[in-house]
């Protein structure tokens, strides 16, 4: 069977079949590890498989348009089944995300039950679990924490969802692995798989949607050279006001954002390291709802006194210009994360900076930002997987910021 993918999560490394169903996977470390094979119209299937020096493994696969099988690797120790791990966990595909209409990656995972957000408009939206979200709820990107403004309504995910393949969603505390913020669950954003070997991959994606009349245009490549990955990702926004059936536009509620990331790896027998970096720049409008007592119109602010108030007009509610009133949200994120064989187990190292920026501009006089928010965060996880005797796994780790 040619075009089989046979990936390892864990070790992040995978193939895939060529014409005569023959695959080949280079420097795995000693150890057992689940391997899933997949292939559109077949049944996936999930091995734990032990791996010493020239490992060879057949797979028969059979017929099937169900899904009964799935990996995750959010909630326990290491990658495993969905249907064995003990820890409720919902797992979104990227199929999903994009059938989904959204204008943001927590506004597309919210549809799904047991998970709501929290929205002050297009473009903001912040998670909830069971009721509970803010600093109760922990998002991840790439496995690393991410730190903005989660303790307030106003701000969203400063996250491009354009570079998630896939999301897990633990419903439940998971406090024991991430630490205090994940009382109430876990938000895991998981980019795309590295492809294999000798590959580049790449695509464009364009999106228009009628509400606000938002544009959004998308680009992504990434490739693999003898176990050295790369990618990058780069997006561009821009939306309207949104329109409501009893205001017709809503005044200010337009968004302009421009994401970019890039990420280098390298994957060799010692396990794998991998370097990643992204910006996020959002610029959005602060809507007040003030109306015109007599016309019912909108009006807006044109001095800081606020004692007199213009009627806002066709033109404006239709335009893409960013007005005086606005937020200016920046987040800037370096990360590593890495796999070690170690010993006889495996040590995964996650170090990250992030720098999150917010300007509040709400003089319409003077552009002067009356809010002026910034946050260093430094941020470390170090966990050692033992080796797995008579199916027990034993983890032990630190995690602090």
């Amino acid at each position: 069977m040619a075009g089989a993918s046979v990936y390892i999560s864990d070790l992040r490394k995978g193939s895939v079949s060529d014409a005569n169903g023959n695959y080949q996977i280079n420097d795995i470390p000693s150890g057992t590890y689940v391997v899933e094979i997949k292939f559109i119209g077949y049944k996936t299937i999930l091995e734990n498989i032990y791996f010493d020096e020239n490992k060879t493994e057949n797979f028969s696969m059979q017929i099937s348009v169900t899904e009964e099988s799935e990996i995750v690797i959010t909630g326990s120790s290491k990658a495993s089944s969905i249907k064995r791990n003990p820890i409720p966990i919902v797992s979104i595909n990227k199929q999903f995300l994009q059938q989904n209409l959204s204008t943001n990656i927590i506004d597309a995972i919210a549809k799904v039950p047991g998970i709501s957000e929290v929205t002050t408009g297009p473009n903001v939206s912040k998670p909830f679990i069971r009721g509970l979200g803010f600093n109760r709820i922990l998002t991840l990107y790439d496995g690393v924490r991410q730190e903005g403004q989660q303790w307030g309504d106003e701000h969203g995910i400063e996250v491009d969802e354009n570079t998630v393949d896939k999301v897990e969603v633990v419903k439940g505390p998971a406090s024991l692995i991430y630490g205090s913020d994940a009382m109430a669950g876990v938000v895991n954003l998981i980019p795309a798989n590295p492809p294999a070997s000798g590959k580049i991959i790449g695509n464009i994606l364009s999106e228009y949607q009628t509400n606000n009349r938002l544009i959004e245009n998308s680009a992504t490549i990434s490739g693999n050279t003898n176990d050295l990955t790369w990618g990058g990702t780069f997006t561009h926004k821009i939306a309207t006001n949104y329109k409501n059936k009893f205001d017709g536009r809503v005044y200010n509620t337009g968004f302009a954002e421009t994401d970019a990331s890039a990420n280098l790896g390298i994957h060799k027998n010692w396990g794998y390291s991998r370097l990643g970096l992204s910006l996020y720049d959002d610029l959005q409008e602060i809507p007040d709802g003030s109306r015109d007592s007599a016309t019912r119109k909108f009006t807006k602010q044109v001095m800081d006194a606020d004692t007199f108030r213009s009627i806002v007009s066709e033109a404006e509610l239709n335009s893409y210009k960013i007005s005086a009133l606005h937020q200016h949200v920046q987040h800037y994120n370096i990360y590593s994360a890495n796999s070690f064989l170690l010993g006889s187990g495996r040590l995964a190292l996650n170090l990250a900076f992030q720098k999150s920026i917010r300007r509040e501009y709400n003089h319409p006089e003077v552009e002067v930002p009356g809010l002026f928010l910034q946050l260093n965060t430094y941020s470390y996880d170090a966990k050692y997987y033992f080796h797995e005797r008579k199916g027990l796994s034993v983890t032990t780790g630190i995690n602090g910021m």
